[in-house]
């Protein structure tokens, strides 16, 4: 394995979205989602693993959460996890790895990847970043790796390419944001445009050059720290002066002002697994398009539903069209697949009724 290799794995969302399973105490990166023997956050770090050092993988996650990480990947050390004592967005945590990791290795190459994805292919997933690693090794260059779009998606953001590329790595004319439904379904006839995935590859010169030119006073800030980086007084200097940091996205930071960016379109299948509908779509399903997850079910005049419940509850369902159902604890939620957008809406009411 190639020691310059690092990876930055984020592991600090709440993924409201999947309420009532993915709560604030206990998000849906650490839960086996697709009933599939592995939660999602270890079948990433394996994922990443195939290609990095487990030793150089660091989760980056909020600090409540770190006793769940330690739980659930046994081979990680406690300086590998990277806490955030506040919510700053994600160009605050990525700067502060990035630093960490440089300070380490000069010489590193780093990929920034979310926890809660699936990706079925991993072996071409792993061929994708290994091209960019040795990319980035050799090119002043801050990648990502965009997603071959198969619908309009109007919920994710897009990545417009130089149509007039030939070249396998594409330079990056621009990031565009989530479109209306006829945006989307022209970037998808123009044929030069990819899903933003957000996960990124950049060397650790590259991408703290970039911070230093675009964001100045976190570049500053962070900096101010280095010298306790990788010691027992990081924890210290993290504490007292995270929260200063701008709240801002990698995105909006730097990836939507420089003009060094460049994208791999992917070989690999795809899920973000942000919704209950995203999941029902990659879960078996029976003859009537149902999903079940940790259920014994009889289902009659049921169809295109995901059920979901704890310690296999027979479930009994008749006549339901499009619907989540999830039994979990002391809540059982029953809404249209339709509508799951305002699962996080339904969520803050229902924590305020509890």
């Amino acid at each position: 394995m190639n020691h310059n290799y690092y990876a930055v794995l984020m592991a600090g969302g709440v993924g409201s979205r999947f309420w009532p399973v993915s709560t604030q105490d206990y998000p849906k990166q650490f839960h086996d989602m697709l009933g599939a023997g592995q939660t999602l956050i270890q079948k990433t770090f394996a994922r990443l693993s195939r290609l990095i050092p487990e030793e150089n993988i660091l989760i980056l996650t909020n600090e409540r959460y770190n006793d769940l990480v330690l739980e659930q990947l046994p081979q990680v050390k406690q300086e590998q996890v990277v806490l955030e004592p506040a919510m700053r967005n994600t160009a605050p945590c990525i700067l502060y790895a990035a630093l960490k990791i440089q300070k380490q290795n000069p010489n590193a190459v780093m990929v920034v990847a979310p926890s809660d994805h699936w990706i079925e292919d991993e072996a071409a997933f792993v061929s994708d970043l290994e091209t960019c690693f040795q990319f980035c090794a050799s090119h002043k260059a801050l990648m990502t790796l965009g997603i071959q779009p198969t619908f309009p998606n109007t919920g994710f953001g897009y990545i417009e390419f130089d149509k007039e590329d030939s070249q396998p790595i594409k330079r990056v004319r621009q990031f565009r944001e989530k479109p209306d439904y006829e945006t989307a379904k022209s970037f998808l006839e123009s044929g030069n445009f990819l899903w933003n995935g957000g996960i990124f590859i950049w060397s650790t010169a590259a991408i703290t050059e970039a911070f230093a030119t675009f964001q100045p006073e976190m570049d500053h800030l962070f900096r101010r720290g280095l010298p306790t980086f990788n010691t027992p007084d990081e924890g210290a200097f993290i504490q007292g002066e995270y929260a200063s940091a701008a709240n801002i996205s990698i995105d909006y930071a730097v990836m939507e002002k420089a003009d060094n960016v460049y994208v791999l379109p992917a070989s690999f299948d795809w899920n973000d697994l942000g919704t209950w509908g995203s999941l029902h779509e990659k879960l078996p399903k029976d003859a009537a398009n149902n999903a079940v997850v940790n259920a014994t079910v009889i289902l009659e005049n049921a169809h295109n539903n995901i059920i979901r419940a704890e310690g296999k509850k027979m479930v009994i369902i008749d006549g339901l069209d499009d619907f989540i159902v999830v039994d979990r604890d002391d809540v059982l939620l029953i809404y249209p697949k339709s509508k799951e957008q305002e699962i996080k809406r339904i969520m803050s009411m229902a924590e305020k009724t509890i």
